[in-house]
């Protein structure tokens, strides 16, 4: 019988929901493959991006933190951001990346650097290698260029988003993402931004086919919160059915949601943010294949009233469907 330690995990997506994830799974296997979008053009990534010509490391740092077992100062002084001055804004694990590629001539051997440094559990690896930027198409016809424009485009213009595509539409995924694939007991999607951190990874070139055709279970994780320019008024069948839609079919096999109740101060600041609860609708749930597993997810920060998911108790769900 295969243990919980032997569980070869393969985690989709990006941003600080993914890499909040992975602080439980590592808990639990050090066999962990993060395949990370690198579509990112705003902030401190996206001068970066700009100025030196490398792919955004922004995501690809917050998911080596996350896996990191390097002494806690070591990885204080990786999420570091400068707060005055021309870097004001900027990472020192940003522009740790960026020295080591140009160092290197390779981001890959970049990360492969900076994970040694950090005594990273697993690999992160970028789902392409080639320069590629989102194209966002609205409902009401209008085509944004930009990961960090399309959200604020659709807020702005008081429409949503019709789909997603990538420009260049070609990219190649790169190949040791589609063996990661190939090799997995489990695959996650999410959480995360589902248009900006989830939904681009599966447009490149050959990762929808490879989760599609794996022989892992696949599980979407639904964030717990609705994001302002992105799923308002989303429910949870909505996200996956997004989802799918982009796939070009429905090989999830679990869709994880929260079913613990928001806190009426904490929904209160969501809402005065455009931000609402995800409903949990599962009577959508009764003719589709995917299994909707519910459970009290939250982590709540009393003091800061931010909800996210309970990392730990998160990845308890996970690994247990991996073993079932």
């Amino acid at each position: 019988m295969k243990r919980i330690s032997d569980i070869k995990v393969v985690a989709v997506g990006g941003g600080t929901g993914l890499s909040t994830m992975l602080r439980g799974i590592k808990l639990y296997t050090k066999n962990i493959d993060v395949i990370v979008t690198v579509a990112d053009d705003g902030g401190g990534s996206g001068m970066i991006r700009e100025d030196l010509h490398i792919l955004p490391p922004g995501d690809i740092r917050n998911c080596l933190t996350a896996l990191a077992e390097a002494e806690p100062l070591m990885k204080e002084l990786f999420r570091y951001r400068f707060k005055s001055g021309r870097l004001s804004g900027q990472s020192f694990g940003n522009l740790f990346l960026a020295a080591m590629c140009d160092l290197s001539g390779d981001f890959e051997t970049a990360i492969e650097k900076m994970s040694s440094v950090l005594a990273v559990t697993g690999n992160v690896l970028p789902v392409t290698k080639d320069n590629v930027n989102l194209k966002g198409i609205l409902k009401n016809g209008s085509v944004i260029m930009g990961e960090s424009h399309i959200p604020e485009e659709a807020v702005s213009q008081n429409t949503s988003i019709e789909r997603i595509e990538l420009e260049p539409a070609d990219v190649r995924a790169f190949d040791r993402c589609i063996k990661a694939i190939n090799d997995a007991d489990i695959v996650i999607l999410g959480p995360g931004s589902l248009y900006t951190s989830i939904i681009p990874n599966v447009l490149v070139d050959g990762i929808a086919f490879a989760i599609a055709n794996s022989a892992a279970k696949k599980v979407y994780v639904c964030n717990v919160m609705t994001q302002p320019g992105e799923t308002d008024g989303y429910s949870v069948s909505d996200h996956l059915n997004a989802l799918c839609e982009h796939m070009g079919c429905n090989c999830i096999d679990y869709c994880i949601a929260n079913s613990a109740p928001v806190s009426e101060d904490a929904l209160k600041k969501y809402l005065s943010q455009n931000a609402n609860y995800v409903r949990v609708d599962r009577e959508n749930f009764e003719d589709i294949p995917t299994e909707l597993i519910t459970e009290d997810l939250l982590y709540k920060d009393e003091e800061k009233m931010i909800l996210r998911h309970d990392y730990i108790r998160l990845a308890q769900v996970i690994l247990k469907l991996a073993l079932e």
